[in-house]
């Protein structure tokens, strides 16, 4: 079944690949920026077919009657709601900042009164995190979404009061809407604030320098940022409304098997500097409710989504002067 798809967020690393798939898929695709425009890395593939608005969905009267009417207009059925401050750092340590709550759960809620307004009656897909969840251990790290909640923080406690407003537009009735948890994930055009590609960075630079992580045993789930937006459509088509999803692999890595597969592409005699070493642990998805309810399994090997990442900041670091 095809869908008429609105996505917030459409500009940023998880939001560009979701609107290449969806496009495969036959989807059709309107965008929600903060300001109607493209970021340098969205995919020329996309800016040339995709329409966008601008919406700022971190303040009150960031909606204008133009933009909602250009989305009446493109009559969604499905609305994915990607927009966030997505970079933990930027939202506070534990105590979320103001720009945080504003964003990850005002503008949470706005989206899911523009959804439930519209004549169109869309499911809405809101992308949560694998941060809502409580601290773990080794002995305790496989997590289902019956897991405890309690996020340490500030992003994790901005997702899970956004979840908050979503399940509670279900049980009123006034908007039909999925809950996806994402576990971490990467792949190419990911900021290079992130893991993998602030590492494929590391490696390109010249002179042979040390490359600076934090630990190489951190326990974490890494999926290709390409199967968690085919999951994200699957849900949006068999999701259950009201219903959290784990979307990840289920498979834990050790974030020193990472960097030695990328590592042995880039560089293999790089020397390599831990400033934070020793054990850390993230929790590990069991997917077994996502793949269930929809099939979906995930289908690129981690080596795949590195050489990838390492390619693409390859070329991206060629270009410049």
């Amino acid at each position: 079944m095809y869908e008429r798809a609105l996505i917030t967020g459409i500009a940023g690393f998880a939001g560009g690949f979701l609107a290449e798939h969806l496009l495969q898929s036959g989807d059709a695709v309107l965008g929600a920026t903060p300001d109607g425009r493209w970021e340098p890395h969205s995919s020329e593939s996309i800016r040339e077919r995709i329409e966008l608005v601008p919406w700022e969905l971190g303040h009150e009267d960031g909606l204008s009657s133009e933009t909602r009417r250009r989305i009446e207009a493109f009559q969604p059925s499905a609305v994915y709601h990607l927009a966030a401050l997505s970079v933990p750092a930027d939202c506070g340590k534990t105590k979320p900042l103001p720009a945080a709550m504003a964003v990850n759960v005002e503008g949470t809620r706005r989206v899911v009164e523009l959804a439930a307004s519209l004549p169109s009656h869309p499911k809405l897909l809101f992308v949560s995190s694998a941060k809502v969840y409580a601290t773990v251990g080794p002995e305790t790290a496989m997590v289902d979404e019956t897991a405890s909640l309690d996020p340490q923080t500030a992003y994790g406690r901005t997702k899970l009061a956004a979840e908050r407003i979503v399940e509670q537009a279900v049980v009123e009735g006034r908007c039909q809407a999925v809950i996806a948890r994402a576990f971490q994930h990467t792949g190419p055009r990911q900021s290079p604030r992130m893991m993998l590609p602030e590492w494929a960075v590391q490696f390109t630079r010249t002179g042979g320098g040390a490359v600076i992580v934090r630990t190489r045993d951190a326990v974490i789930d890494l999926s290709d940022v390409r199967d968690v937006v085919r999951a994200y459509r699957l849900l949006i088509q068999r999701g259950e409304p009201g219903t959290a999803y784990n979307i990840g692999s289920g498979r834990p890595r050790r974030s020193g098997e990472v960097l030695e597969m990328l590592r042995k592409l880039a560089d293999p005699d790089r020397p390599v500097v831990e400033t934070r070493p020793g054990p850390k642990y993230d929790p590990i998805a069991i997917p077994a409710r996502l793949v269930q309810n929809t099939g979906w399994r995930p289908s690129v090997p981690l080596e795949q989504t590195i050489a990838d990442t390492w390619a693409y900041w390859k070329l991206e670091t060629g270009k410049k002067p």
